[in-house]
C-alpha cells in the first residue's frame, strides 16, 4: 500500500499535553489544521492557525458542546474510499480529513477522584469515539492518534515520509484506536452496571507473548499483560538464560508474593508454587543458607527470589564454578530487585539459568482473579495476618510476635491445608518445616515436623554428645503455625509428642475447647489469631 500524503488534520483533544508541539509539525508540512473549543484557543494562542470545525460542518457547537464534530461533512470526510467514492465525495463537496488527533473526555480520571453521577455523565465522550472509529475503520487512507504517548513516533514518522504515513503505521494506529475506544466504553459500561446495582467486570489484557510450553510441554501458553496495571510480572526485566515458561511464571509468582512481606532482608526458595525453604536474615548469604536448608532436596530445580539487591557473595553459595560438578547447584530461577553486575557475570556461568531483575515492593495489592470453565472469581488480596495473638492455654510466657509474624507471612503462600515450622536464632528467622496441600491436616502436620527434624539436623554437627537432646531444645524453641483452626487434638497430640511447645492457629471450630485442654494436658502453649489464610 502507498503512503498518504497528509493535507487536512482535525485535532480535538481533552487532554492539550503536547498537541502545540504536534500541530507546529504539522503547520511546517503546510498541513491545513481544523479543530474545535478548547483545542482550538491553545492552538490560536500559541500562533497556529486553525480552521474553525463550523466552517466545514456549517453547524454550531451547541448544547455546552454535547454537539461540535458529530456530522454528515467529519464523518463522511473520514469514512469515504478514495478511490472508489471520490466522485460522490466531489459531488457532495466533501473533502478528504487525512488526519484524527483524538483524545477523549477524562471519564476514567473523575471516576478515580469519587465524581457525582451527574459528572461522570458529562464526561462521557460521543463525538470523540466516533471520529477515533471512523479514522480507524478507513486506515487505508486516514491516520488516527489517541494516545499522547504516540505524538513523537508520529512526529518521527511524517518527519521521515515528508508529510505522510506509510500503511503498516497507520494499521498499527487503527490497532491502538480501537482497543481506546473499547477500553473507554467497557469501563462507562462496568461503572453504569454498579450505578444500577449490577456487578460486572470487564478486563483487558494485551502484549501476548508467547512462551517456551505450558504446563507440560506438549501445551502451548501465552503470556498476557492487564492493560491499566503497573508493574506486573510482565514488567520484569529478564538478564540471561533460557525462555520462561507457564510454570517458571506461576512460581515467580509464589516468589515475589513470599519474600515481599518480609521486612528485612529476605529470601524464599519456591518449588510448585509452595515456599520449601524461606529466612529473614542479617545478611543476605545467612538468609539463602537457612533458606536452602529448609529443604536442600526440593531446592534442586527451584525459584529463589530475594527482596533486596543480589551480591556477589551470595551467588557464589550456588558453587557454579566448581570443579565438581556434582556440587554445583541446580536452580530454574533467580529474582531480585537489583542484579548486581559482578552477581550476573558469575550468574552466566550457568547458560540456561534464568536471571529476573523485579522489585518484590512494587508488586501491586490488586484483587485475585481465577478464571473457571467461562466464570470469574474475584476475591480481595490476603493482606492481613492476624485480629490479634490471643494466648488461650493456662501457661504464661512471652510471646514471640515476631516470629509468629514471620510464621504468618510464610503459610499465607503455601497451598492448604499447610502446617509451618519456624524458628529464630540471633535474629535471624527462618522456616524449619513445612507441609502443603494436604487433605488431612495431620498429615500436613507430620510432613512439617519430619522436615523440621530434617533442618535441626543439618545443624546439629555434634555440638553436643546427643541429637536427641539438641533436637529437644531446638525444636521447643519453634512455633507450629496452621492455616486453619484443628477440628481435633490429634494435631496437637502429634506435635507433643515430637516436642512441640508452641502452636498458633486461628480458632473458631465447635471443638476449640477440647484442643485447648489437650494443650494444657501436655503442657503445649496454644495462640489464637481469628484469621485463616487458606490457599488454594
Amino acid at each position: 500500500m502507498e503512503n498518504i500524503k497528509i493535507k487536512k488534520a482535525l485535532l480535538s483533544v481533552s487532554d492539550k499535553s503536547g498537541i502545540v508541539e504536534l500541530a507546529k509539525t504539522l503547520q511546517s508540512f503546510g498541513i491545513e489544521i481544523i479543530s474545535t473549543g478548547g483545542t482550538k484557543k491553545i492552538l490560536q494562542d500559541a500562533g497556529i492557525p486553525v480552521t474553525d470545525i463550523q466552517k466545514v460542518t456549517k453547524n454550531p457547537e451547541a448544547f455546552g458542546g454535547r454537539m461540535k464534530t458529530i456530522s454528515f461533512e467529519i464523518e463522511s470526510a473520514l469514512l469515504f474510499d478514495r478511490n472508489k467514492d471520490k466522485i460522490e465525495a466531489d459531488t457532495l463537496g466533501i473533502e478528504p480529513i487525512d488526519l484524527v488527533v483524538c483524545n477523549l473526555y477524562p471519564f476514567e480520571k473523575v471516576l478515580k477522584n469519587d465524581a457525582d453521577f451527574d459528572t461522570l455523565i458529562e464526561n462521557i465522550d460521543i463525538g470523540g469515539p466516533t471520529m477515533i472509529r471512523a479514522a480507524a475503520k478507513n486506515f487505508k487512507y486516514v491516520t488516527v492518534i489517541t494516545s499522547i504517548d504516540d505524538y513523537k513516533s508520529f512526529i518521527d514518522e511524517i518527519t521521515a515520509n515528508r508529510g505522510a504515513t506509510t500503511f503498516e503505521y497507520r494499521k498499527k494506529m487503527m490497532a491502538k484506536a480501537f482497543n481506546h475506544t473499547a477500553d473507554y466504553d467497557a469501563l462507562i459500561a462496568q461503572t453504569m452496571d454498579n450505578e444500577t446495582g449490577i456487578k460486572s467486570i470487564r478486563l483487558a489484557y494485551t502484549d501476548g507473548k508467547e512462551l517456551r510450553y505450558g504446563e507440560n510441554s506438549h501445551q502451548k501458553a501465552i503470556f498476557y499483560q492487564q492493560k491499566g496495571v503497573d508493574n506486573t510480572f510482565h514488567d520484569m526485566e529478564f538478564l540471561h538464560g533460557k525462555a520462561l515458561s507457564y510454570n517458571n511464571i506461576l512460581d515467580i509468582s509464589g516468589a515475589v508474593a513470599s519474600v515481599k512481606e518480609l521486612e528485612s532482608t529476605g529470601c524464599v526458595v519456591v518449588k510448585h508454587s509452595n515456599p520449601c525453604g524461606m529466612a529473614m536474615a542479617k545478611n543476605q548469604k545467612t538468609a539463602l543458607q537457612k533458606a536452602w536448608q529448609g529443604d536442600p532436596v526440593s531446592a534442586f530445580g527451584s525459584i529463589i527470589a530475594f527482596n533486596t539487591p543480589l551480591a556477589l557473595e551470595t551467588v557464589k553459595f550456588f558453587e557454579l564454578t566448581n570443579k565438581d560438578r556434582s556440587k554445583r547447584k541446580f536452580i530454574e530461577v533467580v529474582i531480585a530487585p537489583e542484579i548486581k553486575p559482578d552477581a550476573l557475570e558469575y550468574l552466566q556461568n550457568h547458560k540456561n539459568l534464568r536471571v529476573v531483575a523485579y522489585n518484590p515492593e512494587k508488586l501491586p495489592q490488586n484483587p485475585d482473579f481465577r478464571i473457571i470453565n467461562g466464570t470469574l472469581l474475584q476475591q480481595d488480596y490476603d493482606d492481613k495476618l492476624y485480629d490479634d495473638l490471643k494466648i488461650v492455654t493456662r501457661n504464661n510466657f512471652k510471646l514471640d510476635k515476631k516470629l509468629i509474624e514471620f510464621g504468618i507471612k510464610t503459610i499465607k503462600n503455601i497451598k492448604s491445608n499447610s502446617i509451618v515450622i519456624v524458628g529464630e536464632k540471633d535474629g535471624n528467622y527462618y522456616l524449619l518445616g513445612m507441609g502443603a496441600g494436604q487433605p488431612n491436616r495431620l498429615v500436613a502436620t507430620e510432613l512439617a515436623l519430619n522436615k523440621a527434624k530434617e533442618f535441626i539436623r543439618q545443624d546439629f554437627n555434634g555440638k553436643t554428645k546427643d541429637f536427641d537432646e539438641f533436637y529437644n531444645q531446638e525444636i521447643g524453641k519453634a512455633y507450629l503455625i496452621s492455616d486453619a483452626f484443628f477440628p481435633f487434638a490429634d494435631n496437637v497430640e502429634l506435635a507433643a509428642e515430637k516436642g512441640i511447645k508452641h502452636i498458633v492457629q486461628p480458632g473458631g471450630s465447635i471443638r476449640d475447647q477440647s484442643v485447648i485442654d489437650a494443650c494444657n494436658a501436655m503442657g503445649v502453649n496454644m495462640i489464637f489469631t481469628g484469621i485463616r489464610h487458606f490457599k488454594h
